[in-house]
């Protein structure tokens, strides 16, 4: 019988102006449900209540931020505070809470080659191929960021956190 490894089920969340993107993650490389979700008037309550429902549906072990702190990325003050909001919510109900900064994932997609965010989202697709169809097409400079973008952008933040913790049970 061969024995199946267990990872942690992982949701990561990624926030915008308009609302938040997600991406659920069974496994490593392994998507179970992604999506955004709009919430009109910069709303953090509408949003944190979308957050709420989610993680009560989903039951993740791990939920997975951008690190919005005054060494990690900076944001605008609303979005800061939702994401700590979303982060306290998250261990409320027990569930493990990681964050990372935009450098970081920067440096860690430059290994692929990967300086923006197109190419990111591509090479998430060529790795993740159930993503394929949702990489927009790269921006024109009159136009404003496509917002699949953001869903990539969530797939990127769980993609570090599988990185870190694979390199945790090697090293182990």
């Amino acid at each position: 019988m061969i024995k199946r490894r267990r990872y942690d089920l992982v949701l990561a969340i990624y926030l915008e102006s308009r609302g938040f993107a997600f991406a659920l993650f069974d496994g490593w490389c392994d998507p179970a449900d992604w999506g955004f979700f709009e919430a009109r008037g910069a709303n953090n309550e509408r949003s944190v209540r979308r957050v709420e429902a989610l993680l009560e549906l989903r039951a993740p072990d791990v939920v997975v931020l951008q690190d919005t702190s005054e060494g990690g990325t900076r944001r605008a003050r609303r979005i800061r505070a939702l994401n700590l909001e979303i982060a306290h919510v998250a261990q409320e109900r027990g569930i493990f809470v990681r964050t990372y900064s935009r450098g970081q994932i920067a440096k860690h997609f430059d290994l692929f080659g990967a300086g923006n965010k197109q190419q990111i989202a591509e090479t998430i697709a060529k790795h993740i191929p159930a993503l394929d169809f949702y990489v927009p097409p790269p921006r024109k400079p009159w136009t404003s960021e496509d917002r699949r973008l953001a869903i990539f952008d969530a797939v990127a933040l769980a993609w570090l956190y599988f990185c870190e913790a694979d390199t945790d049970r090697t090293a182990a």
